[in-house]
């Protein structure tokens, strides 16, 4: 029986997570552990099943004249399915994030009170076309004793349908119950609009996307939501920076992975660099095909660069385009990112402590670099195995979220009889 006919209610489907969360919340470390290593070589054995699910989702893609950054992100191979594979194993390895003491102390009647962690229970995953998040998403919910129902975008159904399939299959040799992880198979707006709204069931939603899915997931859920934010990333090259290591952050910002959030969408240029440098500058862009929609003064320094309008500034690329502001200062720079930037992650390149100091002070984001690409801003960069989206919001979580974003506190009180 195919999992779309097992599973046609969502709000069974919540029920039933509910129910499972209760089980994996007992279950030990080893048993998780065990199960995602399980998981993981299930899903290396089977990647064949998985690739022809994903062609069909690509085929579909290319009929409708998807571009080519969307293409990226759905597309898969049997490197990516044996990397994801391998988070599930890194995951594993790292510490359980349930159950710590976060602190401990007697009252003066001798209560003893424990801050603890504990799951928060089950999670909503709402995403778009990036099947790598079914298992990443999974891997850190289930490792942190969370049950997990997933709703990806119907662009990348197949491929997400099955791994799922694929994960269960390797979750009933396991202590874990498959009913931990549920995918919500329906195409149909209403499903993700039921599950806006089960607060009784889901205990967060977290929506990773474009900004259109999360201001939806944001303005309409009923469920406390965890924000993903959308990555309109800035490089600040300041006039102290070194030229080579200026020019390879920011090749590498923008041309490693064009599509994804932590690429740069936006170089600001100290004017008295770009007048220096503006020769290797050109000439980097022309070498990486980096095409520059620049402000009045950046146009008449490089050839070929695109006028800059308003929406240039904000706009998320998502591919070889890049916005080129010129300032005359850091507090310029600065003031540049905090009326477009998207709190995701920014950096200075610059020699010159004081100005990164600055910087790094007043530049409001959940991630600031000096001297480093913004392509640090994920999971398995910072060694938290996978993520499981990039928080924005500054409450409970910032920044790339990992097994202790998916936790919260419980505090146990011991006693001998206490009465009050």
């Amino acid at each position: 029986m195919t999992l779309t006919a097992e599973k046609t209610n969502v709000e069974q489907q919540a029920i039933d997570a509910k129910k499972a969360a209760k089980t994996l919340s007992m279950l030990s470390t080893e048993d998780k552990n065990e199960a995602l290593h399980t998981v993981a070589s299930v899903l290396e054995a089977e990647y064949e099943t998985i690739l022809q699910a994903n062609e069909k989702d690509l085929n579909k893609g290319r009929e409708k004249g998807y571009d080519e950054a969307f293409m990226d992100r759905l597309s898969l191979s049997k490197e990516r399915i044996y990397e994801f594979a391998q988070g599930l194993r890194e995951v594993a390895d790292l510490e359980d994030p349930t159950g710590l003491v976060k602190s401990d102390w007697n009252l003066e009647n001798g209560l003893n009170v424990q801050q603890v962690t504990v799951p928060l229970g089950v999670i909503g995953m709402i995403y778009e076309a990036r099947p790598n998040v079914t298992v990443d998403a999974t891997g850190l919910a289930l490792k942190s004793g969370n049950a997990i129902v997933l709703k990806g975008g119907s662009s990348a159904l197949s491929s997400n349908q099955v791994i799922v399939e694929v994960m269960h299959r390797g979750l009933e040799k396991t202590k874990i119950p498959k009913d931990a992880v549920q995918f919500i198979a329906s195409t149909d707006r209403s499903a993700t609009q039921e599950l806006f709204t089960m607060k009784e069931h889901i205990d967060v939603l977290i929506p990773r996307g474009g900004g259109s899915l999360i201001q939806a997931v944001v303005n309409n859920a009923t469920v406390p939501v965890l924000e993903t934010g959308v990555g309109n990333c800035h490089i600040y090259i300041d006039k102290a920076a070194d030229v080579e290591k200026a020019l390879n952050i920011l090749v590498n910002a923008k041309t490693d992975r064009p599509a994804v959030c932590n690429a740069a969408e936006t170089v600001i240029i100290h004017k008295e660099w770009l007048d220096a440098n503006k020769d290797q500058l050109i000439a980097t862009f022309n070498e990486h095909d980096i095409t520059p929609h620049g402000d009045e003064y950046a146009v008449s320094i490089l050839p070929g660069a695109i006028p800059a309008g308003e929406e240039d500034w904000a706009n998320e690329y998502l591919s070889k385009h890049i916005a080129v502001k010129t300032v005359t200062d850091v507090t310029e720079a600065v003031e540049h990112i905090e009326t477009y930037g998207t709190k995701h992650s920014e950096a200075i390149v610059t020699e010159d402590h004081t100005a990164a100091k600055t910087f790094l002070g007043l530049v409001d984001a959940a991630a600031v670099y000096h001297n480093a690409s913004t392509r640090f801003t994920d999971g398995s960069a910072l060694g938290f195995g996978a993520e499981i989206g990039i928080s924005t919001q500054k409450l409970h979580a910032r920044g790339p979220m990992g097994l202790p974003a998916l936790t919260t506190v419980k505090y146990q009180m011991t006693g001998t009889g206490q009465i009050r």
